[in-house]
Protein backbone atom coordinates (compact mmCIF):
# COMPACT_ATOMS: atom_id res chain seq x y z
CA UNK A 1 0.00 0.00 0.00
CA UNK A 2 1.39 3.42 -0.54
CA UNK A 3 2.52 5.54 2.59
CA UNK A 4 1.03 8.66 3.28
CA UNK A 5 1.62 12.43 5.04
CA UNK A 6 0.54 11.73 8.79
CA UNK A 7 -0.09 14.19 11.14
CA UNK A 8 2.14 14.64 14.03
CA UNK A 9 0.86 12.96 17.59
CA UNK A 10 0.91 14.55 20.28
CA UNK A 11 3.94 14.27 22.73
CA UNK A 12 1.92 12.83 25.91
CA UNK A 13 -0.20 10.14 22.90
CA UNK A 14 3.54 8.75 21.98
CA UNK A 15 5.15 8.38 25.53
CA UNK A 16 1.76 6.54 26.28
CA UNK A 17 2.01 3.90 23.21
CA UNK A 18 5.58 3.57 24.27
CA UNK A 19 4.74 2.10 27.72
CA UNK A 20 1.80 0.26 25.90
CA UNK A 21 4.13 -0.97 22.72
CA UNK A 22 7.64 -1.38 24.39
CA UNK A 23 10.06 -2.67 21.11
CA UNK A 24 7.16 -2.41 18.88
CA UNK A 25 6.26 0.92 18.88
CA UNK A 26 8.83 1.90 15.88
CA UNK A 27 6.65 -0.93 14.03
CA UNK A 28 3.29 0.61 14.60
CA UNK A 29 4.39 4.29 13.67
CA UNK A 30 5.46 3.06 10.33
CA UNK A 31 2.16 1.20 9.97
CA UNK A 32 0.09 4.53 10.57
CA UNK A 33 2.18 5.80 7.43
CA UNK A 34 0.44 2.99 5.28
CA UNK A 35 -3.20 3.06 3.77
CA UNK A 36 -5.57 0.43 5.49
CA UNK A 37 -6.53 -2.34 3.18
CA UNK A 38 -10.03 -2.15 1.46
CA UNK A 39 -12.20 -4.14 3.51
CA UNK A 40 -15.38 -5.62 2.99
CA UNK A 41 -18.37 -7.78 3.68
CA UNK A 42 -20.10 -9.46 1.76
CA UNK A 43 -24.08 -8.87 3.17
CA UNK A 44 -25.11 -13.09 3.26
CA UNK A 45 -28.84 -11.47 3.56
CA UNK A 46 -28.80 -10.28 -0.40
CA UNK A 47 -26.21 -12.70 -1.95
CA UNK A 48 -23.44 -15.47 -0.94
CA UNK A 49 -19.68 -14.46 -0.59
CA UNK A 50 -18.86 -16.88 -4.13
CA UNK A 51 -21.19 -14.96 -5.75
CA UNK A 52 -20.20 -11.85 -5.23
CA UNK A 53 -16.63 -12.89 -5.35
CA UNK A 54 -17.40 -13.14 -9.01
CA UNK A 55 -19.67 -10.45 -9.75
CA UNK A 56 -16.63 -8.34 -8.54
CA UNK A 57 -14.27 -9.64 -10.35
CA UNK A 58 -16.09 -9.98 -13.24
CA UNK A 59 -15.20 -6.01 -13.13
CA UNK A 60 -11.78 -6.47 -12.75
CA UNK A 61 -10.94 -6.29 -8.93
CA UNK A 62 -8.54 -8.46 -7.61
CA UNK A 63 -10.53 -9.94 -4.50
CA UNK A 64 -8.87 -12.14 -1.49
CA UNK A 65 -10.25 -14.08 1.45
CA UNK A 66 -8.27 -13.63 3.93
CA UNK A 67 -9.71 -16.37 6.45
CA UNK A 68 -11.62 -19.46 5.28
CA UNK A 69 -13.88 -19.81 8.49
CA UNK A 70 -15.37 -16.38 7.26
CA UNK A 71 -15.80 -15.69 3.55
CA UNK A 72 -17.81 -13.11 3.76
CA UNK A 73 -14.76 -11.36 4.66
CA UNK A 74 -13.24 -9.67 1.67
CA UNK A 75 -10.08 -7.60 1.04
CA UNK A 76 -9.47 -5.80 -2.90
CA UNK A 77 -6.08 -6.08 -3.64
CA UNK A 78 -6.29 -4.27 -7.19
CA UNK A 79 -6.19 -0.05 -7.26
CA UNK A 80 -9.54 1.60 -7.39
CA UNK A 81 -10.76 4.75 -8.72
CA UNK A 82 -11.18 7.47 -5.73
CA UNK A 83 -14.83 6.25 -4.67
CA UNK A 84 -15.48 3.36 -6.55
CA UNK A 85 -15.64 1.22 -3.55
CA UNK A 86 -18.79 3.13 -2.40
CA UNK A 87 -20.79 3.79 -5.82
CA UNK A 88 -20.47 0.25 -7.17
CA UNK A 89 -23.64 -1.17 -8.29
CA UNK A 90 -23.36 -3.83 -5.81
CA UNK A 91 -22.50 -1.88 -3.32
CA UNK A 92 -25.69 0.67 -4.38
CA UNK A 93 -27.86 -3.18 -4.25
CA UNK A 94 -26.03 -3.88 -0.68
CA UNK A 95 -24.16 -6.66 -1.94
CA UNK A 96 -21.37 -5.60 0.49
CA UNK A 97 -20.59 -3.33 3.01
CA UNK A 98 -17.61 -1.38 3.58
CA UNK A 99 -16.08 -2.01 6.81
CA UNK A 100 -12.56 -2.31 8.33
CA UNK A 101 -11.61 -6.42 9.32
CA UNK A 102 -11.32 -4.96 12.85
CA UNK A 103 -14.48 -3.92 13.06
CA UNK A 104 -16.01 -6.64 12.02
CA UNK A 105 -14.57 -8.92 15.25
CA UNK A 106 -17.02 -8.03 18.20
CA UNK A 107 -20.07 -9.63 15.96
CA UNK A 108 -17.88 -13.14 15.25
CA UNK A 109 -17.34 -12.93 18.55
CA UNK A 110 -20.49 -12.32 19.99
CA UNK A 111 -22.21 -15.16 17.79
CA UNK A 112 -25.70 -13.95 17.71
CA UNK A 113 -28.32 -16.61 16.10
CA UNK A 114 -31.58 -16.62 14.50
CA UNK A 115 -34.33 -16.12 17.04
CA UNK A 116 -32.27 -14.71 19.88
CA UNK A 117 -33.31 -10.76 20.94
CA UNK A 118 -30.06 -8.75 20.93
CA UNK A 119 -29.63 -4.81 21.96
CA UNK A 120 -26.55 -2.52 19.54
CA UNK A 121 -26.34 0.06 22.30
CA UNK A 122 -24.39 2.12 20.24
CA UNK A 123 -25.38 1.61 16.38
CA UNK A 124 -24.52 4.16 13.98
CA UNK A 125 -23.67 3.96 11.01
CA UNK A 126 -24.97 0.78 11.53
CA UNK A 127 -21.99 -2.09 10.28
CA UNK A 128 -22.56 -3.86 13.59
CA UNK A 129 -25.68 -4.34 13.16
CA UNK A 130 -26.36 -5.22 9.41
CA UNK A 131 -23.32 -7.77 10.78
CA UNK A 132 -25.73 -9.39 13.25
CA UNK A 133 -28.71 -9.39 11.21
CA UNK A 134 -27.13 -11.28 8.43
CA UNK A 135 -25.99 -14.14 11.25
CA UNK A 136 -28.95 -14.03 12.24
CA UNK A 137 -30.86 -14.49 8.79
CA UNK A 138 -32.77 -11.33 9.57
CA UNK A 139 -34.96 -13.69 12.16
CA UNK A 140 -34.99 -13.02 16.06
CA UNK A 141 -34.91 -9.39 17.07
CA UNK A 142 -32.39 -6.58 17.13
CA UNK A 143 -32.67 -3.31 19.30
CA UNK A 144 -30.54 -0.69 17.44
CA UNK A 145 -29.98 2.53 19.54
CA UNK A 146 -28.32 5.96 18.28
CA UNK A 147 -28.36 8.83 20.34
CA UNK A 148 -27.77 11.49 17.18
CA UNK A 149 -30.68 12.07 15.12
CA UNK A 150 -28.36 12.66 11.92
CA UNK A 151 -26.64 9.45 12.51
CA UNK A 152 -29.56 7.69 13.70
CA UNK A 153 -30.75 8.66 9.50
CA UNK A 154 -27.48 7.31 8.60
CA UNK A 155 -28.15 4.09 10.54
CA UNK A 156 -32.33 3.49 9.04
CA UNK A 157 -30.28 4.12 5.83
CA UNK A 158 -27.62 1.86 5.85
CA UNK A 159 -30.42 -1.26 7.46
CA UNK A 160 -32.81 -0.40 4.28
CA UNK A 161 -30.03 -0.63 1.85
CA UNK A 162 -28.59 -4.34 3.51
CA UNK A 163 -32.55 -5.49 3.31
CA UNK A 164 -32.60 -5.60 7.37
CA UNK A 165 -35.80 -6.49 8.52
CA UNK A 166 -35.36 -7.87 12.23
CA UNK A 167 -33.72 -4.53 14.19
CA UNK A 168 -35.86 -1.87 15.58
CA UNK A 169 -34.30 1.44 15.68
CA UNK A 170 -34.32 3.64 18.70
CA UNK A 171 -33.22 7.16 19.41
CA UNK A 172 -32.22 7.51 23.13
CA UNK A 173 -28.86 8.11 25.28
CA UNK A 174 -27.68 4.69 26.00
CA UNK A 175 -28.00 4.66 30.03
CA UNK A 176 -31.18 6.38 29.70
CA UNK A 177 -32.51 3.47 27.46
CA UNK A 178 -30.74 0.79 29.51
CA UNK A 179 -32.83 1.73 32.59
CA UNK A 180 -36.03 2.25 30.70
CA UNK A 181 -35.93 -1.68 29.78
CA UNK A 182 -34.70 -2.68 32.70
CA UNK A 183 -37.54 -0.97 34.65
CA UNK A 184 -40.07 -2.66 31.93
CA UNK A 185 -37.79 -5.98 33.01
CA UNK A 186 -36.88 -6.50 29.66
CA UNK A 187 -33.44 -8.81 28.92
CA UNK A 188 -31.67 -9.85 25.90
CA UNK A 189 -29.66 -12.77 25.00
CA UNK A 190 -26.47 -10.71 23.53
CA UNK A 191 -25.67 -7.02 23.90
CA UNK A 192 -23.15 -5.14 22.22
CA UNK A 193 -21.50 -2.42 23.68
CA UNK A 194 -19.42 -0.69 20.66
CA UNK A 195 -18.56 2.46 23.06
CA UNK A 196 -17.85 5.49 21.95
CA UNK A 197 -14.28 6.07 22.10
CA UNK A 198 -11.31 8.27 21.98
CA UNK A 199 -10.50 6.57 18.12
CA UNK A 200 -6.84 6.12 18.36
CA UNK A 201 -7.42 2.56 16.25
CA UNK A 202 -8.28 4.80 13.61
CA UNK A 203 -5.07 6.72 13.28
CA UNK A 204 -4.19 5.05 9.74
CA UNK A 205 -8.27 6.26 8.22
CA UNK A 206 -8.57 8.87 10.08
CA UNK A 207 -5.56 11.14 11.21
CA UNK A 208 -7.22 14.06 12.41
CA UNK A 209 -7.99 11.77 15.67
CA UNK A 210 -4.43 12.76 16.43
CA UNK A 211 -5.44 16.43 16.65
CA UNK A 212 -8.24 15.85 18.62
CA UNK A 213 -6.83 13.10 20.47
CA UNK A 214 -6.14 14.57 24.52
CA UNK A 215 -5.99 13.00 28.19
CA UNK A 216 -8.74 14.53 29.24
CA UNK A 217 -11.46 12.83 26.48
CA UNK A 218 -10.38 9.67 27.26
CA UNK A 219 -10.52 10.05 31.00
CA UNK A 220 -14.13 11.70 30.06
CA UNK A 221 -14.83 8.77 27.91
CA UNK A 222 -13.65 6.17 30.60
CA UNK A 223 -16.67 7.29 32.77
CA UNK A 224 -19.37 7.22 30.13
CA UNK A 225 -18.30 3.79 28.66
CA UNK A 226 -18.04 2.35 32.67
CA UNK A 227 -22.22 3.40 32.93
CA UNK A 228 -23.27 2.49 29.44
CA UNK A 229 -21.40 -1.31 30.06
CA UNK A 230 -22.80 -1.29 33.74
CA UNK A 231 -26.31 -0.40 32.62
CA UNK A 232 -26.14 -2.82 29.60
CA UNK A 233 -24.71 -5.87 31.67
CA UNK A 234 -27.97 -5.44 34.13
CA UNK A 235 -30.62 -6.37 31.21
CA UNK A 236 -28.42 -9.41 30.21
CA UNK A 237 -30.31 -12.26 30.65
CA UNK A 238 -29.20 -15.21 32.64
CA UNK A 239 -26.21 -17.02 30.55
CA UNK A 240 -26.73 -13.95 28.09
CA UNK A 241 -23.43 -12.67 26.68
CA UNK A 242 -22.36 -9.04 26.06
CA UNK A 243 -19.26 -8.10 23.71
CA UNK A 244 -17.34 -4.63 25.43
CA UNK A 245 -15.49 -2.96 22.39
CA UNK A 246 -13.96 -0.02 21.42
CA UNK A 247 -11.96 1.18 17.98
CA UNK A 248 -8.97 2.76 20.85
CA UNK A 249 -5.75 1.77 22.99
CA UNK A 250 -5.92 3.77 26.13
CA UNK A 251 -6.19 0.98 29.29
CA UNK A 252 -8.47 3.70 30.56
CA UNK A 253 -11.08 3.21 28.21
CA UNK A 254 -10.44 -0.53 27.72
CA UNK A 255 -8.86 -2.93 30.47
CA UNK A 256 -10.05 -0.32 32.91
CA UNK A 257 -13.48 -0.85 31.95
CA UNK A 258 -13.30 -5.00 31.72
CA UNK A 259 -11.57 -4.17 35.69
CA UNK A 260 -14.81 -2.67 36.67
CA UNK A 261 -17.40 -5.13 35.30
CA UNK A 262 -15.80 -7.74 37.11
CA UNK A 263 -15.26 -6.01 40.84
CA UNK A 264 -19.21 -4.31 39.98
CA UNK A 265 -20.84 -7.94 39.37
CA UNK A 266 -18.21 -10.06 40.98
CA UNK A 267 -20.16 -14.05 41.35
CA UNK A 268 -22.71 -12.39 38.58
CA UNK A 269 -20.01 -12.20 35.69
CA UNK A 270 -17.62 -13.88 33.94
CA UNK A 271 -15.44 -13.16 31.63
CA UNK A 272 -14.82 -15.13 28.45
CA UNK A 273 -12.10 -16.36 25.93
CA UNK A 274 -12.57 -15.32 22.55
CA UNK A 275 -12.42 -17.05 19.56
CA UNK A 276 -11.39 -14.42 16.49
CA UNK A 277 -9.68 -14.99 13.04
CA UNK A 278 -7.20 -13.04 13.52
CA UNK A 279 -3.99 -13.46 16.09
CA UNK A 280 -4.85 -10.55 19.39
CA UNK A 281 -3.27 -9.86 22.18
CA UNK A 282 -3.86 -10.09 25.61
CA UNK A 283 -5.45 -7.56 27.45
CA UNK A 284 -2.64 -5.66 30.26
CA UNK A 285 -2.65 -6.47 34.07
CA UNK A 286 -1.07 -3.14 34.94
CA UNK A 287 -1.41 0.37 33.75
CA UNK A 288 0.55 3.38 35.74
CA UNK A 289 -0.88 2.78 39.13
CA UNK A 290 -3.31 0.74 38.75
CA UNK A 291 -3.46 -2.93 38.77
CA UNK A 292 -6.50 -5.08 37.17
CA UNK A 293 -7.75 -8.27 37.79
CA UNK A 294 -6.20 -11.50 36.69
CA UNK A 295 -8.91 -12.28 34.30
CA UNK A 296 -8.54 -8.95 32.73
CA UNK A 297 -5.59 -10.86 30.59
CA UNK A 298 -8.83 -12.46 28.09
CA UNK A 299 -9.42 -9.11 27.12
CA UNK A 300 -8.13 -8.78 23.65
CA UNK A 301 -6.02 -5.85 21.89
CA UNK A 302 -5.98 -5.86 18.21
CA UNK A 303 -3.13 -3.76 16.99
CA UNK A 304 -2.13 -1.99 13.32
CA UNK A 305 1.05 -3.36 13.09
CA UNK A 306 -0.02 -7.32 14.19
CA UNK A 307 -2.65 -8.53 11.27
CA UNK A 308 -2.76 -5.00 9.12
CA UNK A 309 -5.94 -3.79 10.45
CA UNK A 310 -7.30 -1.08 11.89
CA UNK A 311 -6.50 -1.18 16.31
CA UNK A 312 -9.10 -2.08 18.47
CA UNK A 313 -10.18 -4.01 21.97
CA UNK A 314 -13.12 -6.33 22.98
CA UNK A 315 -14.02 -8.41 25.83
CA UNK A 316 -17.03 -10.60 26.29
CA UNK A 317 -18.61 -11.23 29.09
CA UNK A 318 -21.23 -13.85 29.97
CA UNK A 319 -24.02 -13.08 33.27
CA UNK A 320 -23.57 -16.04 35.44
CA UNK A 321 -26.42 -15.46 38.04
Amino acid sequence: MTSKKILEPKPLFVERMQKLLGKDFGDYMEILKKEPRRSIRCNKLKISPEELKKRLEEKGWKIKQPFKEHGEIMVIESKLEPGELGRSLEHLLGYYYIQEIASMLPIIALKPKPEETVLDLCAAPGSKTTQMAAEMENRGTIISNEISLRRMKILASNLERSGVTNAIITKKEGLALCLKLKKAGFEFDKILVDAPCSGEGTLRSSPKTYKMWNIHSVKKLSRIQKNLAEAAFEILKKDGEMIYSTCTHSPEENEEIVDFLLEKFGENIKIEKISIPIEPRKGIRKWEEKEYAEDVKFSCRVYPQDNDTEGFFLAKFRRIG
